[in-house]
């Protein structure tokens, strides 16, 4: 019985993480461009920009399927984490240090999105 609540718990939780609605987001052009360095993600800042409350609440999981691998992930204090995607072309393009507009999103220790910001590089 004790099994029986915990595999159910696990499904429960499973099927109620948040799914953005991503009309209008090609996010196939988004994973493939990576680092922005061939200025497709950049298209997509408006869209991003208008839907970033959507965003929040989606798992790590969750937007790595949807965004792809992160250009950076770096370690919050607390278990926590950031995701950066460069929206733009820069440096980073050729393996040195950019200040390119990027997307963060910092995830909980649960791996829920709390929030997305947009900033020049990476958060200190």
């Amino acid at each position: 019985m004790k099994y029986l609540v915990i595999i159910l718990s696990f499904f429960l939780f499973a099927n109620c993480t948040h799914q953005p609605d991503l009309k209008g987001f090609d996010a196939e052009a988004f994973k493939q461009d990576r680092g922005g360095c061939s200025s497709q993600r950049i298209k997509q800042v408006a869209w991003l920009k208008a839907n970033k409350m959507e965003l929040r609440g989606t798992t790590s999981n969750n937007m790595e399927d949807i965004l792809g691998k992160p250009d950076i992930q770096q370690l919050a204090d607390r278990n926590q984490e950031y995701y950066i995607y460069f929206l733009e072309p820069g440096p980073h393009c050729d393996q040195k240090a950019s200040q390119a507009k990027s997307i963060a999103f910092r995830f909980s220790a649960m791996g829920i999105a709390t929030e997305v910001t947009f900033q020049a590089g990476i958060p200190l």
